[in-house]
């Protein structure tokens, strides 16, 4: 069996990387979504909830599995006997990054592939990050995410609007 994992903070899922998911579940048996653990980063969703987005947005494809990985990636795709990750490409600077990564995981673990997709045109410029600076601002992101999870994401970022607009915005005075 050929087992991929497909790596990601998903903060939260999108179409681009639903896209890469799909396209990746139709060259291996089995591809194993894992959500990653950054302890530099603060996510809006916690682990287990971004598993169960998922895992809600990938159930319609019987070879994707929704996991958690909180080490190091080449040791989860010992454990896991995957052969590869799949890692998705939006521009040159993802590449640079994904390259050096690439690399050091080879060199963690030397069966371990690493396969590049581009991704699809029609999402080159979305990442997690525009959504959530969109959907806290109160924008519309249903162009954006899977409709699985479109009332998390809006409510999520609904929450957390609410609780900026109690503080007052103070903005400096202007002294003549």
């Amino acid at each position: 069996m050929r087992i991929a994992i497909c790596p990601g903070s998903f903060d939260p899922i999108t179409l681009g990387h639903l896209d890469i998911i799909r396209r990746a579940s139709l060259l291996f048996d089995l591809v194993i979504v894992a959500v990653t653990v950054n302890p530099n980063k603060t996510p809006s969703f916690s682990v287990e909830e971004r598993v169960e987005l998922v895992r809600r947005c990938t159930e319609s494809f019987s070879n994707v599995q929704a996991d958690c990985c909180d080490g190091l990636l080449a040791d989860y795709a010992k454990e896991k006997n995957a052969c590869a990750l799949v890692k998705g490409l939006r521009a040159v600077t993802d590449f640079e990054y994904e390259f050096q990564m690439a690399l050091i995981n080879k060199q963690l673990n030397p069966e371990l592939e690493t396969v590049f997709m581009t991704t699809s045109s029609a999402y080159m410029y979305l990442s997690s990050s525009a959504v959530r600076q969109v959907a806290g601002y109160g924008g519309d992101v249903s162009q954006f995410v899977p409709p699985q999870i479109l009332e998390d994401v809006v409510s999520r970022f609904s929450a957390e609007r609410s609780q900026n607009n109690e503080r007052e915005c103070k903005r400096p005075t202007q002294h003549d």
